[in-house]
């Protein structure tokens, strides 16, 4: 027994070093290369036929179905066990470590200053910064944590006047989750309150699903970073890389959701390759990361051993491969249905006649000519 336990711990090792090399120092694609969101996608279609994508896929069922297998065995409740040794002061103080971690990511991007939330949703209004600092403050205090939970869904609806909601989908999930967090910790409601640390999970597995999409919807916003820093790639093509990370983002994403070490392991192959993005891209990338990357390390330190939603449906290792299906289907359905909705099946017109191109005409105009910009830059000539 102890020697199938050790076989399978390697294969799990092995896998999830495969699983990791492909997606290591990518950072968010926005914050560093111009762009067009309502540039015509890539048929997911496209997506689908190509081999480098069904490999990740492949990859990551392999990790995950050994972890199952070894979560099942007396070896999980070993590695349950000493992750849980390992991580118990932190999580001992884990309501102190979440609440100090966004009072921190909001005293950054007020002195960053210049932005909503996040390094691409640029805005000239001053007290947008001051609110976010008012945000931080609010979080140290029981009685107005709720009140810094509402301020952020604010924050995020006023980034509607100079934004597109379909590019703002990008940060609803997570919002969600750190104000779900935030309404939730501070309730003497013991049943509601138990599900705040639920809604930074859930929340932060839904952001990086959707995003992940960009990946393949959109490819060619990736090319200038290959293009400037070619290490990225680990000396793979690019159109073997990018469907790689994609698959890699999306299905860590989706393993946030699944049973404990599968989500724990998870977050943590995810905290690697976080971390790996910051030498490379800098101090933007850990301000921008760096709720997502705490929050990450609050997964990994959850020391519950339950399944939030479909316990038994997710505690068989055969669904494991059924529930990425359905996650797949249902969030490449979503992303692609509502940009045709907001942009129509060829994409936005006005963009498309100027220019047949998925980036922007300056790196500080992101929509394009004719954007909701126009009046804020003045763009240059493509290059």
């Amino acid at each position: 027994m102890w020697k199938q336990t050790k076989s399978l711990t390697r294969s799990l090792l092995w896998a999830a070093n495969i699983i990791l090399v492909p997606a290591s120092a990518f950072a968010h694609v926005k914050w560093f290369a111009p762009y067009i969101v309502g540039a015509t996608p890539e048929p997911f279609g496209e997506t689908l036929q190509d081999v480098w994508f069904w490999t990740g896929i492949a990859l990551v069922l392999t990790f995950f179905i050994l972890t199952r297998i070894v979560e099942r065995a007396p070896m999980g409740e070993t590695a349950i066990d000493t992750l849980n040794w390992i991580t118990n002061p932190l999580w001992r103080r884990q309501d102190d470590y979440i609440r100090s971690i966004i009072a921190a990511f909001f005293v950054a991007i007020f002195a960053v200053g210049g932005v909503y939330l996040t390094p691409d949703l640029k805005t000239p209004a001053e007290w947008v910064s001051w609110l976010q600092l008012a945000i931080a403050c609010c979080i140290f205090s029981r009685w107005t944590m709720p009140i810094a939970g509402i301020g952020i869904l604010a924050l995020w609806v006023l980034a509607l006047r100079d934004y597109e909601l379909f590019h703002l989908f990008d940060y609803l999930a997570l919002g969600l989750g750190v104000a779900g967090y935030l309404i939730l910790e501070p309730l003497k409601n013991d049943e509601l309150r138990s599900r705040r640390f639920e809604a930074l999970r859930w929340g932060l597995a839904i952001a990086l699903m959707w995003s992940s999409l960009e990946k393949f919807a959109f490819p060619s916003w990736f090319y200038p970073l290959v293009v400037e820093k070619p290490f990225l790639t680990f000396g793979m093509p690019r159109d073997v890389f990018i469907p790689m990370a994609g698959v890699t983002e999306f299905t860590l994403g989706f393993g946030l959701l699944w049973t404990p070490l599968i989500r724990r392991l998870s977050a943590l192959a995810l905290l690697v390759i976080f971390t790996a993005a910051v030498w490379p891209f800098g101090r933007t990338d850990l301000i921008g990361h760096g709720l997502i990357m705490a929050i990450l390390i609050a997964v990994a330190t959850d020391h519950r051993r339950g399944v939030d939603l479909m316990t038994i449906f997710k505690r068989r290792v055969v669904n494991i491969p059924v529930g990425l299906s359905i996650a797949l289907v249902i969030f490449a359905t979503a992303y692609w249905g509502l940009h045709a909705v907001f942009y129509g099946m060829n994409g936005d017109g006005s963009v498309t006649d100027r220019a047949k191109t998925t980036h922007s005409y300056s790196v500080e105009h992101p929509h394009g000519p004719g954007g909701p910009e126009d009046h804020m830059f003045t763009p240059n000539t493509h290059p």
